[in-house]
């Protein structure tokens, strides 16, 4: 799959804002703690996602009722879903200057991992989590993704990479008020 940039513009996908707030004091210490113990902005950005993928529990898969979307939130309460945790792998590569994008696949709903961008190329990541059935890995070298869209069933990825979160996932995170709720709410599709 060839994978689109929504812009051109590389620095878009650097940017700090409300969500991806990489600029925040614990999303800084957090970065700068990981980075130390890596050699390059490769070992970093693999050091990045496996701390998300394993220190931050998926709530679905927790039972937390809590729902996050800001990075600093995601990683100050160490919980999310899919889409949280993107933010917060994404915050923390940024704050490393590696480009990150928001990109996503329709299962039965819409869900959100991140892509990287490593000798001018684009690599999807999925911070999701591990558990029985998932085995999600940091890789330059082929997609080591969650999970694999069936088109007999609907399934697809979408080949956008966004600069910001879809306003379709994160209309959904804000209104919550508890992950069940959240749940119910889901996206189908972008």
């Amino acid at each position: 799959m060839e994978l689109i940039q929504e812009t051109s513009d590389l620095s878009a996908y650097l940017a700090a804002d409300e969500v991806v707030d990489h600029r925040h004091p614990l999303v800084r210490a957090t970065a700068a703690r990981l980075a130390a113990g890596a050699d390059d902005s490769y070992a970093y950005a693999r050091s990045a996602f496996e701390f998300v993928r394993d220190t931050i529990p998926h709530s679905q898969d927790a039972g937390d009722p809590r729902v996050t979307w800001r990075a600093s939130d995601v990683l100050e309460r160490r919980t999310g879903i899919c889409y949280s945790k993107a933010h917060a792998l994404a915050a923390l590569l940024r704050a490393e200057d590696i480009p990150t994008a928001f990109c996503y696949q329709r299962l039965g709903e819409v869900h959100g991992l991140v892509a990287v961008r490593f000798h001018g190329a684009w690599h999807r990541q999925d911070p999701r989590g591990n558990k029985p059935g998932v085995d999600a890995r940091f890789s330059l070298d082929g997609e080591r993704l969650a999970f694999t869209p069936d088109p007999e069933s609907n399934e697809l990825d979408y080949p956008v990479l966004y600069a910001e979160p879809h306003p379709a996932v994160l209309g959904v995170l804000k209104a919550a008020p508890d992950r069940p709720s959240l749940w119910r709410t889901l996206p189908t599709a972008l």
